[in-house]
């Protein structure tokens, strides 16, 4: 199936919609961790809290971290969740870098590695991980549903997904106030910071395309996983996405 965030890139023009998430995350890499946190006014840290804290009674031992940018989610996983190993993939090297020095600083490479991975197509064995997870990325995919059951092939049976996403809130005021917030002061805000004008009016676009609530419950589940369940937090602004294999 065809989702609309699919065909949404940030520079428009030729080439492929990855080849251009690639040249973004290469490009903002330098200001990204500083802009997330201003972007979401700091409450990305307890989105990230709530997700793993759902892996804890699970106690999973090799977790994938997916679309794992500079490391924060990785790093967070670790510290409350003590795995034996952790490793984050994505298709930013530039991203990656920016993770490996936190890594190296927080005296953590020998638990958490990073690797260039295409999500359509992992280079790992079936079952491989206790737990795959995502944060802020997965609306970035060129192939939604190839994505989530590659997910599912290399996670064991058992294992656990946890699945952030930034979403648009369906209530009155926070749908009115996101709009005017995502449209208006998320590109001036991102382009000051970043220096990429296309970045930050690319992203407001694909947490507006993006499949959510019961849609994307449908989708993880048809990707071969089970008990699939949904939170919103923060008034819709966010989604946590669980589920079993």
């Amino acid at each position: 199936m065809n989702y609309p965030q699919e065909t949404i890139k940030p520079y428009n023009g030729e080439g492929k919609k990855a080849e251009q998430v690639e040249h973004m995350f290469d490009n903002i890499a330098h200001a990204y961790d500083r802009l997330n946190h201003t972007l979401s006014l700091g409450i990305d840290r307890s989105w990230r809290r709530k997700a793993i804290a759902g892996l804890k009674p699970y106690k999973p031992q090799q977790i994938m971290d997916v679309a794992t940018g500079t490391g924060d989610f990785a790093i967070l996983a670790y510290r409350m969740l003590q795995p034996e190993s952790i490793i984050g993939t994505d298709i930013s090297e530039g991203m990656m870098n920016v993770g490996r020095n936190k890594v190296e600083k927080e005296g953590l490479s020998d638990k958490i590695t990073f690797s260039k991975e295409d999500s359509s197509s992992f280079s790992f064995e079936d079952e491989t991980f206790d737990a795959v997870t995502v944060a802020f990325g997965i609306r970035n995919f060129e192939n939604l549903d190839k994505c989530l059951a590659e997910m599912c092939r290399v996670l064991k049976n058992g294992g656990h997904l946890a699945i952030l996403e930034l979403t648009t809130p369906d209530k009155f005021p926070m749908k009115q106030l996101f709009a005017i917030y995502s449209k208006v002061v998320i590109p001036v805000i991102g382009k000051l910071l970043s220096k990429d004008n296309s970045a930050y009016k690319y992203l407001p676009e694909t947490i507006r395309a993006f499949p959510q609530g019961e849609v994307m419950k449908g989708v993880i589940a048809r990707a071969g996983f089970s008990e699939v369940n949904f939170k919103r937090l923060t008034f819709g602004i966010c989604t946590l996405y669980t589920a079993t294999k």
